[in-house]
């Protein structure tokens, strides 16, 4: 399996000593009993030592007893309906811990023709809004449930956000991440205190890892996104855009599991009806609306997106009871939007927002809600946890959306000065040339022709259309925008 992290963490009991080395770990290089460790840290279990540490990740993962597999907190037989009450709650409990975060105009304003307005989650100590469920659900656990801790499956935010909260109010928490999580995310929860388990090829076995081992230990299983505790958490972001903005016409709000968008609409609707609710997914994963279409959540199809946050194949049972008569309508966007979204949040608004984040604004940008000109809008920018590699990628499919970074190829002849020509015709233009190739053996012409392919960045669209006919009128043969592989 490779090395994973442990979570079997002491309850309290005094161990015995068979169970001191049952629970025999590898730290640094240097066997500890589990009970040992270094306060505040992961502990790394090596393969040889997760039967030591009573942990089989294999045989988690063919548990076929529905029993460990259930979630008493959401059930789908049962779904529970959010109240204006449980939001009031969790304000007044989590308003010591959570950041207020600004809600301030955007001078995407006039680019657009709306009144935008952003509600800026990223601004939380870990990234993202999850910070308030996480910190909610923790404080109304049961004295007896938080000597236990609780555990949970996630690939970042809301381990984050629980790893971060668990270890203010000194409750311990166990997160199991996939395999694909980011370094950086797992890190951090080691950071903040957490024990964490890298197991599972996705999010869905991990979850079934954290389930198991919620069983075993007694600890509180914490869905990130359909807890009710965590629903009600999210939904005070929406009391403070009530507080903080006026004359409100529409909420967007992006959309994974449904816990968000499920808090924010209860928490304004119950104040103020006539404010738009307008959830955005990406177009490959669009599971909440597959859920209102067919009136209950199912699985749907999930492919690799850049808001990877929102790849969830099924929304939330509780979740989708309290959302599905309050959200008035749902948009989806395309990979190109998003990239689009997070290129113009960083040149216009300074702010590094993940793609799951930017999903609002790419509604906006690929003119999706279109009744919204002259409107005031409120644009939650709910999480700012992108990789770095990931966002240099990102904003080179941001410019090439936005027609600033263009590829194509000419044929010239194969000739001394031929190619000097085009770069100078590309310099006379006050163009760049990011990237030049030429080649000669896969040309089906005349053989005394090469082929120059180009990447330049221009300073806007307008520039690169005036490129490509000074191009059209110097060469026969020329492609423009080349195919993506």
């Amino acid at each position: 399996m490779g090395d994973v992290e442990d979570c079997a963490k002491s309850s309290g009991d005094s161990p015995t000593s068979s169970d001191t080395e049952m629970r025999e770990v590898k730290e640094n290089g240097t066997n500890l009993p589990h009970c040992l460790a270094p306060p505040g840290k992961g502990v790394i279990a090596t393969a040889s030592s997760l039967s030591l540490a009573n942990l089989d990740i294999a045989e988690m993962l063919n548990d076929s007893d529905p029993r460990n597999q259930f979630d008493e907190m959401c059930d789908p037989e049962n779904p529970k309906v959010g109240t204006f009450q449980q939001v009031s709650a969790a304000a007044y409990k989590i308003k010591s811990g959570v950041l207020r975060t600004p809600c301030t105009r955007s001078g995407l304003s006039r680019m657009y023709g709306m009144d935008i307005w952003f509600k800026k989650e990223f601004d939380q100590f870990t990234g993202s809004f999850k910070e308030r469920g996480a910190r909610n659900v923790l404080l109304n656990l049961p004295a007896s449930k938080k000597s236990v801790g609780v555990v949970a499956a996630s690939a970042g935010n809301h381990a984050l956000a629980l790893a971060y909260h668990g270890q203010l109010l000194d409750i311990n928490v166990t997160v199991v991440m996939p395999k694909i999580a980011p370094i950086m995310k797992v890190q951090n929860c080691k950071v903040f205190g957490a024990n964490v388990i890298v197991a599972g090829e996705d999010l869905g076995e991990s979850k079934k890892i954290a389930l198991v081992l919620a069983k075993k230990f007694g600890m509180s299983y914490v869905n990130g996104y359909d807890h009710p505790e965590i629903i009600a958490g999210q939904g005070t972001a929406g009391l403070e855009i009530l507080e903080q903005v006026e004359n409100i016409d529409a909420v967007v709000i992006p959309v994974g599991g449904g816990g968000l968008i499920a808090g924010v609409a209860l928490a304004i609707k119950s104040l103020n009806p006539a404010i738009q609710i307008i959830g955005v997914e990406p177009e490959r994963c669009c599971s909440f609306a597959e859920a209102l279409k067919h009136g209950k959540p199912v699985a749907s199809h999930v492919e690799h997106t850049l808001a990877d946050g929102l790849a969830v194949p099924t929304v939330g049972v509780n979740a989708f009871v309290t959302a599905k008569d309050l959200v008035d309508k749902m948009v989806s966007v395309s990979e190109q939007a998003i990239a689009l979204a997070i290129l113009r949040l960083v040149e216009q608004e300074k702010a590094v927002i993940e793609g799951a984040g930017a999903v609002g604004v790419a509604a906006i940008l690929e003119d999706k809600l279109p009744e919204l000109k002259g409107k005031r809008v409120v644009v939650m920018l709910c999480g700012g946890n992108i990789d770095t590699s990931i966002l240099g990628r990102c904003l080179e499919r941001g410019l090439a959306a936005d027609g600033r970074l263009v590829a194509f190829k000419v044929l010239v002849p194969d000739s001394c000065g031929a190619i000097a020509d085009v770069s100078k015709l590309i310099g006379d233009m006050g163009v760049s040339i990011k990237d030049m190739l030429h080649e000669r053996a896969w040309i089906k012409s005349d053989v005394f022709q090469v082929a120059v392919k180009v990447v330049c960045e221009t300073r806007d669209k307008a520039q690169s259309l005036a490129l490509e006919q000074k191009l059209r009128d110097t060469y026969q043969m020329l492609s423009w925008n080349l195919p993506a592989v």
